[in-house]
């Protein structure tokens, strides 16, 4: 079975894990009842800033993009 489009999950600073979040922004929003999320950032160890998630409801959640895993034998 071949899902279309990018599939995502995030993980809250509690340890809580979502899902099958295919926007993960507008879904995390609908999960806790709020209207706005921040994006939230991480310094690389070269000094650059990346997005690496979002604050939604006053919570911290990072989002991974989740991808199949395939090897070859």
């Amino acid at each position: 079975m071949r899902l279309k489009g990018k599939m995502f999950m995030a993980v809250g600073q509690d340890g809580n894990i979502f899902h099958g979040l295919r926007h993960p922004r507008k879904d995390l929003m609908d999960l806790f009842g709020v209207r706005h999320a921040s994006k939230m950032y991480e310094e690389t160890a070269s000094g650059k800033s990346q997005h690496v998630g979002y604050v939604v409801g006053g919570r911290w959640i990072s989002v991974y993009r989740v991808t199949p895993f395939k090897e070859e034998e």
